[in-house]
C-alpha cells in the first residue's frame, strides 16, 4: 500500500463551532492542510482562520473551490440542506470530483438526500457520525461511524483515521445516522434516569458519593455515570454536549421510530426533560444540567466550573 501524503488532502471545514473548530485544529496539527473554513457566523470563522493561518471563505462555493475534501459540522437538517442547496450559493457549486464528509447529527433521510444531490454534480458524500465530544475532536480520538458508498469511505480513510481512535463503516447512506440516533437516544435516557436516581438519593439524605460507587458496581452502572455523575452533584454543567442537542437528537430517534410505527415511551419522557430545560432558558447547559430539574431545592443554572475534561 502506497504511503499516504497528507499534503495531498486539502481540507475545508464548514461549521466551526465547538466540534468543527477542534476537528480543524487537530487535522492541521496532524499535517493535513486545512486550506479554508466557513461558518454562517463570519466572525467565528475569521477568528479561527487567524489561529490556523488559513482562509475564511466568504461563500460556500469558495470552500468547494479551495479544498478537495470538505468536512461539514452544522446544527440541524435545515442547515444541512441549505449548505447543499440546489440553487444559489452552495457547496455543490463546482463540486465535480470533490468529497464531502458530513459529521452533523441529522436525520438519516437528510444524509441520503445529500448523497443524491452530490452525485448529481459528480461529487461524493460520506456521513461521519461522531459519538464523542469536544476533547476527542481536538485530540483526534473520536468514535466515528460512517455511512455511504464503501469506495468513498476508503478514499477518505486517511482523514478519518486521523480524526478517530475507533472507526466503523456501518453501511449505505443513512445507516450510520440511524445508529447515531439510537446511541444518543439511549444516552439521553440514561442521563435523565441518572439525574432522577441521584436527585432521589439527595432527597433521602444519602451520601451521593457512596451512592455513585454502589451504582458503579451494580446494574445501575453506565458510561453516563462516569461522565456526568460528579457534575450533577457538583452542579458543574460546563457544556460538552448541550441539553438542546440532546432534545434534538432524541427527536430524530423518535421520528425514525414513528416511521416504523414503534412507540418509545422512555425516549419521549427523556426528551420532554431536555425540552423543559430549553423552555426555562437552560438549553445551552451540558446535558448533565437535567439534574437541575430533579435535585430537591434547585431552581436551574450552572454551578462552579472544574478544570477536568470529560473523557
Amino acid at each position: 500500500m502506497p504511503r499516504v501524503r497528507k499534503a495531498d488532502y486539502t481540507i475545508g471545514v464548514v461549521g466551526v463551532g465547538r466540534m468543527g473548530a477542534n476537528i480543524a485544529r487537530h487535522l492541521q496539527d496532524d499535517g493535513f492542510p486545512v486550506t479554508v473554513i466557513y461558518d454562517a457566523h463570519a466572525p467565528l470563522a475569521k477568528k479561527l482562520a487567524r489561529q490556523l493561518k488559513t482562509t475564511a471563505a466568504k461563500s460556500l462555493a469558495d470552500v468547494t473551490a479551495q479544498a478537495d475534501f470538505i468536512i461539514t459540522v452544522v446544527t440541524d437538517d435545515a442547515a444541512m440542506k441549505n449548505i447543499f442547496a440546489t440553487r444559489g450559493d452552495s457547496l455543490l457549486v463546482g463540486a465535480k470530483g470533490k468529497t464531502f464528509i458530513n459529521c452533523a447529527t441529522i436525520a438519516p433521510a437528510t444524509h441520503i438526500e445529500v448523497e443524491k444531490r452530490a452525485a448529481k454534480v459528480k461529487a461524493r458524500s460520506l456521513e461521519g457520525c461522531m459519538a464523542s465530544s469536544i476533547t476527542q475532536a481536538r485530540e483526534g480520538t473520536l468514535y466515528l461511524m460512517c455511512g455511504g458508498r464503501k469506495p468513498v469511505f476508503d478514499r477518505c480513510r486517511p482523514i478519518l483515521d486521523s480524526m478517530s481512535v475507533s472507526l466503523r463503516y456501518i453501511g449505505t447512506a443513512g445507516k450510520a445516522a440511524q445508529v447515531k440516533a439510537l446511541v444518543n437516544m439511549v444516552m439521553n435516557i440514561n442521563t435523565a434516569g441518572l439525574a432522577e436516581g441521584l436527585g432521589l438519593g439527595k432527597a433521602l439524605g444519602l451520601d451521593l458519593n457512596v451512592l455513585m460507587e454502589v451504582f458503579s458496581q451494580t446494574g445501575a452502572n453506565s458510561r453516563v455515570l462516569e461522565t456526568d455523575g460528579e457534575d450533577m452533584v457538583a452542579r458543574d454543567h460546563e457544556c460538552y454536549f448541550s441539553a438542546a442537542h440532546a432534545a434534538k437528537d432524541s427527536g430524530i430517534a423518535l421520528k425514525v421510530a414513528a416511521s416504523k410505527k414503534l412507540s418509545l415511551p422512555l425516549a419521549r419522557a427523556s426528551k420532554s426533560q431536555f425540552d423543559k430545560m430549553i423552555a426555562i432558558g437552560k438549553g445551552e447547559l451540558d446535558k448533565s444540567g437535567v439534574a437541575e430539574l430533579t435535585f430537591p431545592g434547585r431552581s436551574g443554572g450552572a454551578g462552579k466550573k472544574k478544570a477536568k475534561k470529560r473523557g
